[in-house]
């Protein structure tokens, strides 16, 4: 958020003398309060300012920074998360290959019987069992996936932030994202690299307005 002028005089003239008044300030700027009031509420709304009735206005310690790092914080998974691509352990890894291409992912998560996840399976997997010399036809995908408990998961109730820098430490594309059902994992969506993206590119243009 980009403050104009007269906003950034206000929160200097409220830094120094708080409590101050709308009266106040608007006579320090030689301007009428009623010409003030837009500036006020935005910078109330906005939380640089604290306003405390029959009392004046008071500095927050806030700066865009500081507000911009609270906003990023509050974003929560439920929030951004897309629709799950499932596969079957019993798929092939043709199956797979298929289901890849026509969802357009990077990865699938894969569940055993019961509908819980059991795995993960990345294009890397794919490609060296393509590389080899087997039938992908016949190679079901159980044999080749990453398996649980070596699955990097997260919950509707994490933090953005937080899934940001575990597919960068952990180095992939998406995880799944999960809710606990009797003694394993449902798979109730997924966040990739894309969904970040959108994520940080909305807050970008609504701090921006």
């Amino acid at each position: 958020m980009e403050l104009n002028e007269r906003q950034n005089k206000i929160i200097e003239i409220v830094k120094e003398g708080a409590p101050v008044t709308g009266e106040q300030i608007a006579e320090r700027l030689n301007v009428t309060r009623a010409t003030l009031r837009p500036d006020l509420a935005i910078l109330t709304m906005a939380g640089f300012l604290d306003a405390r009735p029959r009392v004046g206005y008071f500095y927050t310690g806030q700066t865009p920074f500081t507000l911009l790092s609270e906003q990023i914080q509050k974003m929560e998974v439920r929030n951004y998360q897309s629709l799950p691509v499932v596969a079957k352990e019993s798929s092939s890894a043709y199956e797979a290959v298929c289901t890849m291409f026509l969802e357009d992912v990077g990865s699938l998560f894969v569940v055993n019987d019961q509908g819980l996840l059991s795995g993960v399976l990345s294009r890397k997997d794919l490609l060296r069992t393509a590389i080899g010399s087997q039938d992908m036809n016949h190679v079901p995908i159980s044999v080749i996936m990453s398996r649980m408990p070596n699955i990097t998961f997260c919950r509707s109730d994490d933090a953005v932030i937080d899934v940001a820098e575990l597919l960068i430490s952990r180095e992939i594309d998406a995880l799944p994202v999960v809710r606990t059902k009797g003694d394993g994992l449902e798979v109730i969506g997924r966040m990739t690299k894309t969904n970040i993206t959108k994520a940080f590119v909305e807050l970008a243009r609504g701090a921006a307005e």
